[in-house]
């Protein structure tokens, strides 16, 4: 029986040639990197090579839903301007400085709204159904503090939507999940990656209505419409 002679150490790559190949190895990654993973986030194909592997389409989802749900924001904000109140006497305006200085100092975390998540929420249970429009959007979210989990499945009656699966801290600054274009419905576990309102965005770009169910359990406050 013959067994494959074993290679010479002439035979074998040098030191030199093996960092060689590890620098040029490192060097295509970066490349690679550069020219087409990073500019395919931002819907930029400058070799044509990310629309090949469908990286530039998900950054053309990525920018699409993020414009819409930020629209969709700004017309929910537009309210009417609220009437000035007559000026109070000089010393009403002492008294109320002096109060909004007092509670500024000792206002509790639970009182300041929306910028805090003082405590782990008890485990609960929501399902909700919201019929969209031909070309409207809605957005759902839920209230958590960072590492809690909560399940989830949502599905479309009528058709498929786009969506994007979100958290946003208090600082504003918001953060996708994940997100899809003509889907049908989705299911897993959303864990929050940090203390802020987590949840949905969908938009209905069909010609008819469509009917999304959303079914969610967990970790979770304030499952609401923003």
């Amino acid at each position: 029986m013959y067994n494959t002679d074993l290679p010479t150490r002439a035979e074998l790559p040098t030191t030199a040639q093996l960092l060689r190949s590890t620098a040029i190895a490192a060097v295509s990654a970066v490349a690679i990197l550069v020219t087409i993973v990073l500019p395919a986030e931002y819907a930029i194909d400058p070799t044509g090579i990310g629309r090949m592997l469908k990286l530039t389409e998900m950054g053309e989802i990525k920018i699409q839903l993020a414009a819409e749900a930020e629209a969709d924001r700004i017309k929910d904000s537009q309210t009417p301007p609220a009437q000035p109140a007559p000026a109070a006497p000089a010393a009403d305006k002492r008294s109320s400085l002096l109060d909004t200085v007092l509670s500024g100092l000792f206002v509790s975390p639970a009182q300041a709204g929306e910028r805090f998540v003082v405590a782990q929420a008890e485990s609960r249970k929501d399902e909700l159904n919201v019929t969209l429009k031909p070309n409207e959007g809605v957005e759902y979210k839920m209230t958590m503090v960072k590492g809690a989990k909560a399940t989830f499945a949502w599905e479309v009656q009528g058709g498929v939507v786009n969506y994007d699966m979100h958290g946003t801290p208090w600082t504003r600054i918001e953060t996708s999940y994940k997100k899809g274009r003509s889907v049908a419905k989705d299911s897993g576990v959303l864990e929050a990656g940090f203390d802020g309102t987590h949840g949905w965005f969908w938009r209905n770009r069909s010609s008819q209505n469509v009917t999304i169910t959303l079914k969610v359990e967990g970790a979770y406050k304030d499952l609401k419409k923003m």
